[in-house]
């Protein structure tokens, strides 16, 4: 006999064999034991929680000649037909082949008669968002009101596809995701039954893996057993096979990112890189990482009930979490969210992360707010490890030259500037971006539209049109910081002086401005003096 796959194998035939469903259960087992069944149900939920499987259910207890406690026997020759899948009562439809009016209209047409043997005629839908909206206008009439004999079962996992005039003659049943030690337990109980040995904390991640579907679950079980046929399941040994990645790598990774080592944070991508894990897969578990430290951070005593981490993991969370803020922790989710979103259609998924290991470690590389807040993190953790101290005394010159004070109460020291003259002047005017880029956005947007000209031989004056401009601008501490840049970038002493633009010096500018373009377009060379 064939080899048959563990979700199949095991997949539940009564209602008490469902696991994380409850809720759902409970009340389908009430309506049978009540006689109160309805006439056309809904199941909802993500891959792998049971929609099919309770459905099959439902439909052998409705049929069973000797029913316990709502669910079905197993035994009668109904439980045994539904089971073999060679009953005529229970008709299995795949709503994503069969999605045509003409599909739908058979079913119109076969629900006039009633069951050779058994109660009733059920009719299972599966991934019934998959019909056309003709399809489903042709079901309205027959699902709103069928034969007292048949019972139609709708399975989807996208519920918000389905008309509301579907949903609103259905009972509405949604499925959840199951629990990692629901899973889990379902798991040692499967091993046990087929005589494998596996650590618990290789169960565990198969179950945290599997994200909520039991089905997925048994499947990534049956793949690690096959590949280790006959061996022990260790934790080891199911990364290898998931291709998934160890803890400790993410908080390696982590550490690196946090001190700003680049290369270092590169170097680790590149080992996991040449293990042959997932990039991709690797990328969201990293970032589900983050998820953990961040809510580590902010949650106080409650945190290994959210994380879902051994005590071990925990401790190592609680360490890394005194190491950063959580404005920073939410920068890095931000941009390895971004970053899994791209790689879904990116060719060269590797350099993709690269380059988002190089904008976490240099939050000077945006201006968000988040990365402004990193590099505030960064320079305190400097100023509490010395570091930053240390390099102010060791290069005391190029300290004082940046405009920076020397800790440790010393006066900045200012390094002389030679007189600037008339051509060091006009350099300047000429090459005034160079200047601007050092100023803040505000003080680069109030000097937009000014004119430069020299006076004096070393002094520059700036003419702004709008007086709100040169009201900011003229400022003492403004006009010292463009003195100090000019004085950084050229090593000349160039006197700063700013005037507003009279009405009648307008009109004239405006003037010349005229004459200028007119001049220009008879291809007549215009040479404008300094004043």
């Amino acid at each position: 006999m064939s080899y048959t796959a563990l979700y199949r194998k095991f997949r539940p035939d009564n209602f008490d064999e469902v696991k994380g469903q409850d809720h759902i259960v409970t009340t389908l087992k009430n309506q049978i034991k009540a006689d109160r069944l309805g006439h056309a149900y809904l199941f909802c939920g993500t891959r792998g929680t049971g929609k099919t499987t309770v459905a099959k259910i439902l439909a052998k207890s409705v049929n069973c000649e000797n029913p316990k406690d709502g669910s079905p026997c197993n035994e009668c020759p109904a439980c045994r037909a539904i089971t073999a899948g060679a009953s005529m009562n229970v008709i299995e439809i795949d709503a994503a082949s069969n999605n045509g009016v003409d599909n739908i209209r058979e079913i119109r047409d076969e629900v006039q008669y009633p069951p050779t043997d058994g109660r009733y005629k059920v009719y299972i839908i599966d991934e019934v968002h998959m019909l056309s909206i003709g399809a489903f206008n042709a079901l309205l009439k027959t699902l709103e009101e069928p034969p007292s004999y048949v019972i139609f079962i709708l399975a989807t996992t996208e519920a918000h596809k389905i008309p509301v005039t579907i949903l609103s003659r259905c009972q509405r049943y949604d499925f959840k995701r199951i629990s990692i030690d629901v899973i889990g337990e379902r798991i040692r109980e499967l091993a046990d039954k087929e005589q494998v040995d596996i650590e618990d904390k290789a169960v565990r991640y198969i179950a945290k893996a599997a994200d909520g579907a039991m089905r997925d679950a048994l499947s990534l079980m049956d793949q690690c057993i096959a590949f280790y046929m006959g061996e022990s399941l260790t934790y080891d040994k199911v990364l290898e096979v998931l291709g998934a990645v160890d803890t400790g790598v993410f908080g390696e990774l982590l550490r690196r990112i946090i001190a700003g080592d680049t290369a270092g944070a590169i170097e680790k991508l590149e080992e996991v890189v040449m293990s042959g894990r997932d990039l991709t897969q690797f990328i969201t578990d990293f970032t589900w990482y983050i998820r953990n430290l961040l809510l580590v951070m902010t949650s106080d005593d409650e945190a290994q009930n959210i994380v879902d981490v051994t005590s071990e993991q925990l401790e190592s969370l609680k360490e890394e979490a005194s190491m950063t803020e959580p404005e920073t922790l939410m920068r890095y989710i931000r941009i390895l969210s971004e970053l899994s979103n791209r790689m879904k259609f990116a060719t060269s998924k590797r350099v993709l992360a690269e380059v988002a290991i190089v904008k976490l470690t240099k939050p000077m590389m945006e201006n968000d707010i988040g990365s402004l807040l990193g590099r505030i993190s960064a320079i305190e953790r400097k100023l509490e490890s010395g570091e930053l101290v240390k390099t102010v005394y060791e290069n005391p010159q190029d300290t004082a030259q940046k405009g920076q004070v020397v800790s440790g109460g010393k006066e900045q020291q200012e390094k002389k500037l030679d007189i600037a003259v008339h051509e060091d002047v006009q350099y300047v005017a000429d090459n005034w971006d160079m200047i601007v880029r050092h100023l803040s956005k505000m003080e680069a947007a109030a000097l937009k539209g000014t004119k430069l000209y020299t006076k004096g031989g070393n002094t520059l004056v700036i003419q702004f049109t709008e007086s709100v401009s040169y009201t900011a601008m003229s400022e003492q501490k403004r006009k010292d910081a463009i003195h100090d840049i000019i004085g950084r970038e050229t090593g000349k002493d160039i006197n700063i002086d700013m005037k507003l633009m009279q009405n009648e010096e307008k009109q004239e500018d405006n003037f010349a401005e005229v004459l200028k373009n007119k001049i220009n377009m008879e291809n007549i060379e215009f040479v404008e003096e300094d004043i």
